[in-house]
């Protein structure tokens, strides 16, 4: 079955490949996106692909300093409002004009109780029409990153949203779909022609975009690829441009063709073992994992050295703690792996009476980096110390579900704290307790008041530092408690073609198709 998938797939993108035109790019993508509703999913990879089509009131520069998108400038009238000015003259893909009523609508959905991107604006309280381009955001603090977080939340045509029944968001975790699911109206610099998921999405140059293009792509096709085998011969083979997901074992390969260009770094993100924290598992059975010492027995029982060797190929960071060392609130005397002391282990589970529990393990084959054989290490490693773990893998769409709606044992999570850019993006929406806007990523359930404090007080604090030490110490909080384990910050490996001109990579592992040239 998996010889005849292939070979299909290579049918397919030869056919692909006999129509593409010199301004056309051939994106093979190790994942397919959740859904073309921005808000229905707080996937990077999801946003970073739909940026090409909608976009927010602020963006980053190269530098990752906040920058005009559709707002023009910006000021706080008060501590807690922030006044945006908009850029006039913008145009939705429909040809309707973008104002103030577009703002306020987009604010309201995108904060909603049922969205799941509300956590990305953890200090939104509401928004106010002033005139046609002036919209007033209150704020339930002066917090320091609001700027940041607006970079992810892109605006919709309010009029748009009505006419199709779209008002509310949709919940690719809770199998909510809508019109905006399948459909798009944005203000970007391409729209979507088409969309077959799991197979190809097709992207067009918008020639009404309001900025200044710096590409030179007529068309876009984007081709999810999961096998990684695949992948790599389509683009040996000239069936694609370029890759976002090359795979670490191949890379030596890849280098060694003349007709092919490797990026590599280590991303922002951050894999997580982590655990389902609720009274009981979702078959009823009652939860040893919220016993510390089977946690801790966990953490020793992960030998991190051999999956850096084995798994990713040298290529990771080996983490310990939950941030990356570029992500403000960082703290070196916390990035100390825990040790591997699988006797150790052993103790832990002994005195927890937890020696033979069985669990099982969700994870995914498309989401992280080598997330498959990163998880059958886990499951092997656990093995050994007297656990007895079974291994669910699968595609992000059968999976991501399970996770979101709490029903995995345990489970893995990549975090790489955008668009804030900040550790307070994963102490807020992973690890704090599920409140409101906050803990919208915490899918395990647990709850930790004295932690919940110290990420409320770290949202008041306007001085950087002070702010930082706060950061730092909840971290540490969440470390000494194994709320999750930190196994790596992954590696990040592009490879394309040499028509493949110019391209922008930057730490965050987003693509920013609007700055790709093609045969210059």
């Amino acid at each position: 079955m998996k010889l005849r998938k292939h070979l299909l797939a290579g049918l397919a993108f030869a056919a692909l490949a006999s129509t593409a035109s010199a301004e056309t790019l051939r994106w093979g993508s190790p994942r397919d996106i959740f859904s073309l509703d921005p808000y229905s999913y707080g996937s990077t990879s999801n946003l970073a692909f739909l940026n090409h089509v909608y976009e927010g009131l602020t963006r980053y520069t190269p530098e990752f300093k906040v920058e005009p998108a559709l707002a023009t400038s910006w000021e706080m009238v008060s501590d807690k409002v922030w006044r945006f000015h908009l850029r006039k003259g913008v145009k939705f893909q429909n040809g309707a004009d973008f104002n103030a009523d577009d703002v306020v609508a987009s604010m309201a959905r995108v904060s909603h109780p049922t969205s799941p991107l509300r956590g990305n604006i953890p200090a939104y309280v509401s928004t106010t029409k002033v005139d046609d381009y002036t919209v007033d955001i209150a704020v339930n603090s002066p917090n320091p990153l609001f700027l940041n977080d607006m970079t992810n939340i892109f605006m919709f045509d309010k009029d748009w949203l009505v006419d199709n029944k779209s008002e509310l968001p949709t919940d690719v975790g809770a199998k909510v779909e809508g019109y905006a699911t399948y459909n798009t109206n944005g203000t970007g610099p391409f729209k979507v022609e088409s969309r077959v998921p799991d197979s190809k999405t097709v992207l067009v140059k918008n020639d009404g975009w309001w900025d200044t293009p710096k590409h030179n792509l007529d068309r876009i096709e984007f081709m999810p690829i999961t096998s990684a085998a695949t992948r790599v011969a389509a683009l040996l083979s000239g069936e694609i441009d370029l890759t976002d997901g090359a795979p670490v074992q191949d890379l030596e390969r890849l280098k060694s063709s003349p007709d092919i260009k490797v990026i590599e770094r280590t991303d922002l993100r951050t894999v997580h073992m982590v655990f389902n924290r609720h009274e009981t598992f979702a078959d009823g059975r009652e939860n040893f994992f919220n016993n510390i010492k089977v946690r801790q027995a966990i953490d020793h029982a992960i030998d991190r050295q051999l999956i850096f060797k084995r798994v990713m190929r040298g290529k990771s960071h080996v983490a310990g703690t939950m941030v990356a060392p570029e992500i403000p609130g960082y703290s070196a005397e916390l990035d100390v792996p825990t040790a591997y002391d699988p006797e150790l282990s052993k103790t832990l589970l002994e005195e927890a009476g937890a020696v033979g529990k069985e669990f099982t393990l969700v994870c995914m084959n498309d989401e992280s980096v080598n997330e498959e054989d990163v998880c059958s290490a886990l499951v092997s490693m656990l093995s050994r110390v007297g656990l007895k773990p079974t291994l669910d893998i699968g595609p992000r769409a059968v999976q991501a579900p399970k996770r979101a709606g709490g029903k995995s044992d345990a489970y893995m999570i990549g975090w790489a704290n955008e668009p804030t850019l900040d550790a307070y993006s994963i102490l807020v929406q992973v690890l704090s307790t599920r409140e409101g806007a906050a803990g919208v990523a915490n899918y395990g359930g647990w709850s930790y008041p004295e932690f919940d404090a110290m990420v409320k007080k770290a949202a008041l604090e306007m001085d950087h530092d002070k702010r930082l030490a706060i950061e730092t110490e909840a971290l540490k909080f969440a470390k000494d408690e194994v709320i999750m384990i930190p196994l790596h910050q992954q590696p990040m490996a592009w490879a394309m073609s040499k028509t493949v001109t110019d391209v922008t990579i930057r730490a965050d592992n987003k693509p920013r198709h609007w700055l790709t040239r093609i045969g210059d």
